[in-house]
């Protein structure tokens, strides 16, 4: 399981806000096709969001901390019916990088900067 500072947990709850559930736990648990499509939406999404159909609390905390461990995440939040989870993605973050990488740079301009290229009438 990935552990998350506080910080970290506060901005991530603050994205999965407008997100809406991506899987949904029904009557027959959290079975092997459940866990695969969590992990492909992982995958696909970083951060996503789980609904949990029944009414025991201690039943949803053992299938996040279930996901989690199985599946090398972090738990985000439980509110209700609702988990959020979070694991960093590979394929992401290989894209953010070579954004990143070939992305070129100017120096930034100060008000120092301006103000002596400014044409005296």
């Amino acid at each position: 399981m990935l552990q998350l500072t506080t910080d970290e947990r506060r901005a991530l709850r603050a994205r999965a806000h407008g997100l809406n559930p991506v899987v949904s736990i029904s009557q027959n648990g959290l079975s092997e096709a459940v866990l695969k499509e969590i992990d492909n939406s992982l995958n696909s999404h970083e951060l996503i969001k789980i609904r949990v159909y029944g009414d025991d609390r201690e039943l949803r905390d053992g299938y996040l901390t279930q996901i989690c461990d199985t599946l090398v995440a972090a738990p985000v939040q439980h509110i209700g019916k609702l988990l959020v989870v979070f694991r960093p993605s590979e394929k992401l973050a290989k894209q953010a990088a070579s954004k990143s990488g070939n992305r070129k740079t100017e120096p930034r301009r100060t008000k120092r900067s301006f103000q002596g290229s400014k044409q005296k009438d």
